[in-house]
């Protein structure tokens, strides 16, 4: 498996970083070189508005990325740093990035150069099925969570990781109109189909699905289809109506507190909406 190598400070991680992500990780293994917060403020002229630790851990949890490597020191933005656990094979950029300059180093270095065109990352594929011919691991407990999950943050992915060691984690999106019924005009941000995208990026989770229900308990009817065993909440998402619903289902109902891995900051979707 060839080795692709992609570097940049992969600040406010949204969607486009995560499609980039995608589309090289179909040339081989995907490195980040990822830009440590003094290098990022030298080469953008400006500090980052999510710090390295948070950044690191947020790519670490896409399931484009096979490795990330922090750079803390960095000649330029059309040089790939050096890396001594990483000897590249393809260096991939978008077009935004490209450059006469990387286009020189790589042949000078016997590299392959990959621009992805804008094109290339337009859309929100539906993941395809495993077909690797690996062995199934045995039954797991089905895990279910649900959420608007609207700018998906640190917090969200602290949250699915600690949900998926209570077993396989199934999470339900909210549809559009009823994030809008439940929180009001302006809301959500992003598409169900952009946010159903993003959580399934994210390796902890088994599979994403957008809900077809209304209410609290909008996801009643994939609950009836995935026969899940848990359904976990975060103190903010522990509601009556859920807790009713389980009651009522058989279902184990579990609460987690709401703490960022450790070292993060503490983060809430309303208060991003700014950024």
């Amino acid at each position: 498996m060839k080795k692709v190598i992609v570097t940049g400070s992969f600040d406010a991680l949204r969607s486009r970083h995560v499609r980039f992500l995608e589309e090289a990780s179909k040339w081989g293994d995907v490195h980040v070189l990822l830009w440590s917060d003094e290098v990022a403020r030298t080469l953008e002229e400006t500090a980052p508005q999510f710090p390295q630790a948070e950044r690191l851990y947020m790519l670490q949890a896409i399931r484009y990325v096979a490795h990330v490597s922090l750079v803390t020191r960095q000649l330029g933005r059309d040089v790939i740093p050096h890396s001594a656990d990483v000897q590249p094979d393809i260096w991939a950029v978008d077009e935004t990035s490209d450059s006469p300059e990387k286009r020189a180093y790589c042949k000078a270095h016997g590299l392959d150069y990959l621009v992805l065109r804008e094109a290339d990352l337009l859309g929100f594929p539906v993941p395809q099925k495993d077909s690797s011919g690996e062995i199934e691991p045995l039954p797991h407990k089905k895990v279910i969570v649900t959420g608007c999950f609207d700018w998906l943050h640190s917090g969200h992915i602290r949250f699915f990781e600690e949900a998926s060691q209570l077993g396989d984690l199934y999470v339900a999106v909210g549809h559009d109109e009823n994030i809008r019924l439940l929180k009001g005009e302006g809301h959500p941000m992003f598409s169900q189909d952009e946010r159903v995208y993003m959580v399934q990026a994210i390796r902890f989770v088994t599979r994403a699905l957008i809900t077809s229900g209304h209410g609290w308990m909008d996801a009643a009817p994939e609950i009836a289809q995935l026969r899940p065993d848990i359904y976990v909440v975060n103190e903010d998402g522990d509601k009556p109506e859920k807790r009713r619903f389980c009651e009522r289902h058989g279902l184990e109902y579990v609460v987690l507190k709401r703490t960022p891995k450790d070292g993060l900051p503490r983060r809430e979707s309303t208060v991003l909406r700014g950024f």
